[in-house]
């Protein structure tokens, strides 16, 4: 019996595979490219096929593993070589990462974990195409009762509703609230418009004592918290 990945004449790429698996299994993540893990992921849709020119062949056209992983399924389709299934197990690492992060701010006063909620909000919003904005509704141990997207607007821009806003806090039973849009950008840079629309939020919630603890802005390049940047007191 052939040992686990060892090289055959009806799957030729096992004994690269198997070095890279070795690789992961001994020295950890760190000891592998983005590629290189990359190339894992792949093989576990194609098992029988060298993957790692597709791998490049991604990571050039995305730009890094993140955006691989969050990049839309109809983008991802017109990869030539990558199927329905490769595009499947992609979809199940991202989601599986996001689900993780969000389990990691669970059952838990959110403002006690904060980078938690950042490390959740960057997953779930940032490599988003489209302008999304997202709440997190809290109640009085500020603990998560639930999560939200609001709205979902173009390239630059999300609706937003303050009264909308606050009805759902209201109907769910929240005393806080925060809130997230990204920048597909890539640049979390608040705009005036981002501030002016946040300062009625509170103004609106302070009537309803709805608290508005944050407002984050996400994307590629990073995240902004407009309570750090003391636009929120």
């Amino acid at each position: 019996m052939k040992p686990d990945g060892a090289k055959s004449p009806d799957n030729p790429n096992a004994g690269h595979r198997a070095r890279l698996r070795d690789k992961l299994l001994t020295r950890g993540a760190d000891a592998l490219a983005d590629y290189e893990l990359l190339e894992l992921i792949l093989a576990i849709a194609i098992p029988r096929r060298d993957v790692k020119p597709l791998s490049k062949t991604l990571m050039k056209t995305f730009g890094s593993l993140a955006e691989v992983m969050h990049a839309d399924i109809s983008r991802l389709k017109k990869v030539s070589g990558l199927g329905e299934t490769s595009i499947a197990v992609l979809k199940t690492m991202q989601a599986a990462a996001v689900r993780i992060t969000k389990d990691q701010m669970m059952d838990r006063p959110v403002l006690s974990g904060w980078n938690a909620v950042v490390d959740y909000l960057r997953a779930s919003t940032a490599y988003r195409e489209r302008e999304v904005f997202r709440v997190l509704f809290l109640d009085q141990k500020n603990i998560l009762i639930a999560d939200e997207v609001l709205n979902e607007g173009t390239i630059n821009h999300a609706p937003i509703y303050p009264r909308e806003i606050m009805r759902h806090a209201l109907e769910l039973g929240a005393t806080a609230i925060i809130l997230c849009h990204n920048h597909p950008s890539g640049d979390p840079t608040p705009s005036r418009q981002d501030i002016a629309a946040t300062r009625d939020i509170i103004e609106v919630g302070r009537k309803l004592n709805v608290k508005v603890h944050d407002h984050v802005i996400v994307g590629k390049q990073g995240c902004q918290s407009m309570k750090s940047m003391g636009l929120i007191d």
